[in-house]
């Protein structure tokens, strides 16, 4: 059987994982920690792509990742289509909306619109729950055969010396592992909190102004922030307090949630995704620099991915 080494244990390296699985390869995950510990543990986890780069790629990836999720819903897997206004302007990539099915997207009226939004799209799109969703991978993973190892690889050396076909899922990691100085963080602060009778929406016009709301089954996750090149991962009290108030100015509530958690991750922000084998390692294949919108085309990166590798071979 054809063997392949996965590094990273979030959502780009599981999905990554299971679809080299499909195509008949046997997997390892190595992985420095957990999938329950990784940045894609944290997130809000909505289809939309947010800050990911090239537009073409991403788009198509995104709609590959769409058409996964519409075959991947299960019971208690925490995959489920919800309703979700969109913010644009004249200068917004909304090539997006092209991708999903026409009864599933439209522009918004003026009276759906939250207060300080001009114009919004309000489409069916799919939400993630990654305390339900990366477990289920995971367990789909390793009775599909899949083994996993909690052991950091410190060098793209270390990696090729694996002996198999290498996929680097290793996101933010990879700036080190690879010395890529194109790949910074991008921190984003969120609050988990209470249900909140109101639309779950996404406000991303305002550079280092994010706002939005993600309801889901047991909670709701508002945010953000989207400062670039800030390696903070503590909580800070200035952010939580931002994050409320922008939510109470733009009208949808007039009660602060309740608040269960703060929460803190560094997004794997670069010029372009790096999807490509490495110039000095052949036997690595690089898979990072998602940005914001890991689980939004994370398995439309796995697709396109096996359908590069498949004629290699380093098994």
């Amino acid at each position: 059987m054809k063997t392949v080494t996965v590094l990273g244990c979030g959502i780009v390296g599981l999905t990554t994982a299971i679809k080299l699985q499909e195509q008949g390869y046997k997997v390892t995950i190595i992985a420095k920690e957990r999938f329950n510990k990784t940045l894609s543990s944290k997130v809000g986890a909505i289809w939309f792509p947010f800050e990911v780069h090239p537009k073409e790629k991403a788009n198509k990836w995104a709609t590959l990742a769409y058409q996964e999720y519409l075959l991947d819903i299960k019971e208690g897997n925490g995959i489920a289509f919800i309703p979700f206004i969109t913010s644009y302007n004249n200068e917004s990539n909304t090539d997006w909306t092209n991708q999903l099915p026409k009864e599933s997207v439209r522009k918004a009226l003026s009276a759906e619109l939250p207060k300080g939004i001009e114009m919004a799209y309000i489409s069916i799109v799919p939400l993630a729950e990654p305390l339900l969703y990366l477990p289920y991978l995971f367990t789909r993973f390793t009775n599909n055969g899949g083994a996993f190892k909690e052991q950091q690889i410190i060098s793209l050396q270390e990696a090729a010396n694996l002996n198999t076909l290498v996929i680097n899922c290793t996101g933010l990691g990879a700036k080190e592992l690879c010395n890529d100085t194109d790949l910074q963080p991008m921190r984003g602060q969120i609050l988990r909190c209470e249900k909140m009778d109101i639309p779950s929406y996404a406000d991303s016009i305002k550079k280092g102004a994010l706002s939005y709301i993600i309801n889901r089954s047991e909670d709701c996750v508002i945010g953000g922030t989207d400062y670039e090149n800030d390696w903070n991962t503590n909580v800070e009290i200035n952010d939580t307090n931002l994050i409320i108030k922008r939510l109470l100015d733009i009208g949808l509530s007039q009660k602060k949630p309740n608040i269960i958690e703060e929460i803190v991750g560094l997004r794997p922000k670069r010029n372009a995704v790096r999807f490509e084998f490495d110039e000095n390692f052949s036997n690595i294949f690089h898979n990072y620099g998602h940005g914001g919108a890991g689980f939004t085309v994370a398995w439309g990166c796995a697709i396109d991915l096996v359908e590069i590798v498949k004629h290699e071979i380093y098994y």
